[in-house]
């Protein structure tokens, strides 16, 4: 059933992995699909053809707030009904060898881009309208192997959810997050391909399995759904128990 014929959706990091999942199932409720991606446009464009109507692509690097207003600018007055926040990396910055550059990437990608992003949205955003923000359990427990950094920045997502859901709340958008556990993507590929961390993973999944980017995008279209109508300023773990 095509539950959201007539609206409109900006998709952050849209190219590949949960990003990719969300463009494909919120297009395929009826979506019209504003597809942001930084490095790959042969994928973006993939996803563009995949979908076969109305999609729009635009770049912008999320670590520049440059950037970030140009691509808005390019939007005109075009009007938005949801924003999902998805871009983001995966990182090392273990303590004591972490290079300056390297912070400073993940800081902005995966923080100061959903902010710049949202505050740039907010004049297209309807009232009414829905963010929804990719977080990570990794914000919710502690992170071996240096990743606390990639876990700081999910859980101060975790809390501009909440204080955007108070903040934008005269309007009636309804602010959420979405934080699931480990998903294969080709972001953490590397890290799941060593057999060893793959097994001690897998011993760890109650449910027996990853989390993969549909079971996210799931959510996500639920979140963008008039059945969440009264949900704002929630955090929904899809961990399948991973993190409880």
């Amino acid at each position: 059933m095509r539950t959201l014929e007539g609206t409109t959706a900006l998709i952050t990091g849209g190219s590949r992995g949960i990003g990719r999942a969300i463009c494909l199932r919120l297009a395929a409720q009826g979506a019209g699909i504003v597809l942001h991606y930084n490095r790959n446009q042969c994928a973006a464009e993939e996803v563009a053809a995949a979908i076969g109507r109305d999609v729009r692509l635009v770049h912008a690097n999320l670590g520049s707030p440059e950037e970030i207003q140009t691509m808005f600018h390019e939007l005109g007055d075009l009007r938005l009904d949801f924003l999902i926040n998805n871009a983001g990396i995966w990182k090392d910055t273990p303590l004591g060898s972490s290079l300056s550059e390297v912070i400073d990437e993940v800081l902005d990608t995966n923080l100061k881009g959903p902010f710049w992003v949202t505050q740039c949205a907010l004049p297209l955003l309807k009232d009414g309208g829905r963010i929804v923000n990719i977080s990570s359990v990794a914000g919710r427990t502690g992170m071996a192997g240096g990743r606390s950094l990639y876990g700081a920045t999910k859980a101060a997502l975790d809390a501009l959810t909440r204080n955007w859901a108070l903040e934008l709340a005269p309007r009636k958008i309804l602010v959420n997050a979405v934080a699931p556990g480990y998903v294969a993507t080709e972001m953490t590929a590397d890290y799941l391909s060593d057999a060893a961390t793959f097994e001690r993973l897998m011993r760890r999944q109650p449910l027996g399995r990853l989390c993969t980017p549909e079971d996210v995008a799931d959510v996500v279209a639920f979140l963008c759904s008039d059945a969440a109508r009264f949900i704002t300023g929630q955090s929904i773990n899809v961990s399948g128990g991973l993190v409880i």
